[in-house]
Formats: structure tokens, C-alpha cells, sequence
């Protein structure tokens, strides 16, 4: 995979960039942001990387991850090069609008939109972490420690820790190669899975409670009482959905979190490749990828999940 001669010559180019990822931010859009402006940095650009949403506190082992910023310069500042990472529109990123040189799309979500003056979208790229690893060694950049650290999580977090159908070759090869460049796969696990605070737990089993199958779909709500019963925070819930997939009879697990009333947000994951989950958030105005997409939606929650397993069944 070799990235287009139009963003390698940008990149040689400018000198200033900013990056950002999408809200909610998971460890590809962390990792893979952190890891290309350490790269950038290294050759001498000036890069800052910011995300509306803080950094979950399991993702702060990261190298760098104090240095991500949680606010915009002022609307009539002109900032440096604007570069999406793992989204493909300002609305992602929870930016209405933004003053900027050259905007950039590096992205591996199907739902490809129409931002971007750059756009190098690659849905077969298991995660936006292996088009920065592409990337990077285009740029000519050596691979530290600190880059490794941040490029094996992206790649981990998109690939179930590659147990997911999108775990080719390829994608170990490179995980093998951020090994050989210092990333800790422990450590890396570690932090990730198994450093739950005792709120995050509790919300979970709160979660689980709720579980409702109905053919091979499993469906899940985290309300806002929820939240505020167990003192557990929106980022938490990340791979809530993982847990009632695994149930041998589940093809589609889909999580209703709760944002206001009669307002949720949808997320969605399947088996294998039977169904395309991406296509069906697609038609509630989400995106995402072929096993796992969201989307949000207004609605009684029983409407809601009404007429999601309905588009299922049609699917």
C-alpha cells in the first residue's frame, strides 16, 4: 500500500499541520494521530493533534497522549494544514467550522464523504494505524519506540487484537515489525484490557442486564441513569458491543447508548462477512466499516430498535 504522490509531496511541502480525530476517540484515531505527528515532528514539522473528546484515561499510556488538545484556536485563526484522521468530515471530528490551509482526509471507513481537498481513503486498510505506518515510511521517517507503541494499538484496537476477519497477512507482518521497533505487546494488552475501574464494571453489568436476542441479533442500552448511578463516563462504554457478540448464536450486536432523551447513539458489530453493518448505519446517515459502524438516531428506543432490526432482516 503505497500512499498517493500528492499527499507524499504535501507533507514534504508544508511545514505546519494540525491533526484530528474523530470524537469519542478509540485507540486507532489516538494512535494513528499521535504516531504521524511524532513522525512529522522528527523531520522537522510542527504538527498539534486535537481531539473534541479527552483522552479515555486506559488510552494515556499512549507516548505523547498529554500533548492532545481538547479546544480550537479562535474561528477567524487561520490554523496550518488541516489532517483528518479516521473520520471523513468536520461533523466527525465535532468541528463545525474551521479556517484552514490544505484540508486532508487519511481514512479506512467505507463511508467515504466529500471533504477534503486531499483524500487517501482505503476501506481494505484494517485500520487508519496501517496507513500511517505506510506513510510514515514513505516519509522516510525511522519507526521509534514511541511511534511503534502508538501504531501497534491502532492496529490492535481495529483488529480485535487481530482476531477480527480483517487480521490478513499484512497486517501482522507490520505488527511484527512495531514489535522489532520497540512496541510491548503486554504492556500495550495490558493497559487496554485490563486496567477497569470499578465504575466502568459496574456499568457493564448494568448493560448486560438489559441484553434482548431476537433471532441472531443481540440488543443492549446504556441510559443516562446508568452513567449516573455508577459514576462510569461515555468512554467506558467502548467494546461494550464485543460482549454480547461473542455469544455463539449472535451474528449482529447492537449497543442504544443513551445522549438525551428519545436521542441515542447506535452502535453496531457483526460476525464475519455475512452482513455489511456499515451499509445499514449508512441509511441512518452513520458509517463505519463492514463489521463495525454506528449511527444516531431520534426515536422512542422501542421504534428505534423496531426499525433497526427490521433494515437487519431486509439486509
Amino acid at each position: 500500500m503505497r500512499p498517493p504522490e500528492e499527499l507524499l509531496e504535501f507533507f514534504r511541502r508544508e511545514k505546519k499541520f494540525f491533526l484530528a480525530a474523530h470524537i469519542n476517540p478509540d485507540g486507532d484515531a489516538i494512535g494513528s494521530s499521535l504516531a504521524l505527528a511524532l513522525a512529522l515532528e522528527s523531520i522537522g514539522k510542527e504538527a498539534e493533534v486535537y481531539d473534541k473528546d479527552p483522552v479515555p484515561d486506559f488510552y494515556m499510556f499512549l507516548p505523547t497522549s498529554e500533548k492532545v488538545m481538547a479546544s480550537l484556536p479562535d474561528s477567524k485563526t487561520k490554523i496550518p494544514n488541516l489532517i483528518l484522521l479516521d473520520c471523513g468530515e468536520l461533523d466527525r471530528a465535532g468541528i463545525k467550522e474551521i479556517n484552514c490551509g490544505t484540508s486532508v482526509v487519511i481514512d479506512h471507513h467505507e463511508t467515504e464523504k466529500g471533504f477534503g481537498d486531499i483524500k487517501w481513503i482505503k476501506p481494505e486498510a484494517a485500520a487508519t494505524g496501517i496507513m500511517v505506518f505506510y506513510l510514515i515510511k514513505e516519509l522516510g521517517v525511522k519507526i521509534t519506540p514511541d511511534i511503534a507503541t502508538n501504531l501497534y494499538t491502532a492496529i490492535a484496537i481495529d483488529t480485535g487484537t487481530f482476531r477480527y476477519s480483517n487480521t490478513a497477512p499484512e497486517v501482522l507482518r507490520i505488527a511484527a515489525e512495531l514489535i522489532e521497533s520497540g512496541a510491548d505487546p503486554s504492556l500495550i494488552a495490558e493497559n487496554i484490557y485490563e486496567t477497569w475501574t470499578e465504575n466502568r464494571l459496574r456499568l457493564l453489568l448494568k448493560v448486560l442486564n438489559t441484553i434482548e436476542i431476537q433471532n441472531d441479533v443481540a440488543i443492549t442500552i446504556v441510559t443516562l441513569d446508568m452513567f449516573r448511578e455508577t459514576g462510569a463516563v461515555v468512554s467506558d462504554t467502548e467494546n461494550f458491543p464485543g460482549f454480547t457478540r461473542m455469544l455463539k448464536n449472535v451474528n449482529v450486536a447492537a449497543l442504544f447508548r443513551e445522549v438525551e432523551k428519545d436521542y441515542f447513539k447506535v452502535s453496531l458489530r457483526s460476525k464475519g462477512r455475512k452482513l455489511n453493518v456499515a451499509k445499514i448505519a449508512e441509511k441512518f446517515g452513520g458509517g463505519g466499516h463492514r463489521n463495525a459502524a454506528g449511527y444516531r438516531v431520534r426515536a422512542d428506543f422501542n421504534i428505534a430498535k423496531d426499525v433497526l432490526l427490521k433494515a437487519i432482516k431486509e439486509a
